[in-house]
């Protein structure tokens, strides 16, 4: 019967597809957000003293494709730049990296929380609650470091760890013969993930960075979720440098629920820009 009616409301009504895309693009935001894929001072240089990084980031798909399915009902999704910019309405990401030596450790905890309400067929209202975090917990190890012939630094560290993903993807309709229906939940599951990055001094103020990630890897119903990054960091001050540049993220997750297939599955690429204070 959940099923029935939620077909029945209107996946096909333009309205309700709109606010769908709403919640799918603020995931895709936060799900922009991955364990390995940023350039830290710290693991930039060697130190046998404790050098720490704190970090925020925002990041923006340019282009997003895949679908999100709810209930067993498919959404595709085709968006771009101007859809996210006008759609957004929250997303954070923070990281720490401590290392010592050629030893680090590394830890992501990213939130977001998103509620939309929209009439797809008066007097029918759908209120759709989306939230995701993850915490990410791995290990560093730099396999190479020194100075190229110009006397700029490099370095390049493996990463492996875990991470606890938490999405939650809700519809819940008010008013006319559904009233009180609420479909799709919340899943959580843990995750391996890896990571290789490699960065480098341009001069003495500009540095490049480059790094891809994976994980899943079919752990928790998540087949894979990859990313690549390509980007630039700018030091401002002793402490901190500016980072921005350009990134892939893709993820294929799908489970079984009680009301039917919940799945996400999307690729996107776009922006990123980021702050991070070194101690």
């Amino acid at each position: 019967m959940k099923q029935l009616f939620f077909g029945e409301i209107g996946m096909e009504n333009f309205s309700f597809k709109s606010t769908k895309k709403s919640c799918l693009i603020a995931i895709a935001l936060f799900g922009f957000i991955s364990t390995s894929a940023h350039a830290e001072q710290a693991a930039f240089t060697f130190s046998d003293d404790w050098t720490f990084d704190l970090s925020v980031y925002a990041f923006l798909p340019g282009s997003l494709s895949g679908s999100s399915t709810i209930a067993g009902q498919k959404v595709p999704l085709d968006l771009d730049l101007s859809d996210a910019l006008d759609l957004l309405n929250f997303a954070f990401a923070g990281r720490f990296e401590a290392w010592n030596g050629d030893l680090g450790f590394i830890a992501d905890l990213n939130y977001l929380a998103l509620e939309i309400n929209a009439q797809p067929a008066p007097p029918i209202t759908a209120d759709v609650d989306v939230e995701q975090a993850w915490l990410g917990l791995l290990g560093g190890y730099r396999v190479a470091s020194g100075t190229n012939g110009r006397g700029n630094a490099y370095s390049i560290d493996l990463q492996g760890g875990a991470r606890y993903n938490s999405l939650k993807q809700t519809v819940a309709i008010t008013g006319g013969p559904g009233a009180g229906t609420t479909l799709g939940g919340t899943e959580t599951w843990w995750e391996p993930v890896i990571g290789a990055r490699a960065l480098w001094q341009i001069n003495d103020r500009w540095n490049g960075f480059a790094a891809a990630d994976a994980g899943g890897f079919g752990a928790g119903e998540n087949d894979l979720a990859w990313s690549a990054t390509l980007g630039l960091g700018y030091e401002v001050g002793k402490h901190g440098a500016l980072k921005f540049g350009l990134r892939y993220y893709s993820i294929d997750y799908s489970t079984v629920r009680s009301d039917g297939v919940f799945a996400y599955k999307v690729q996107q690429i776009g922006p990123f820009v980021g702050y991070t204070y070194t101690f």
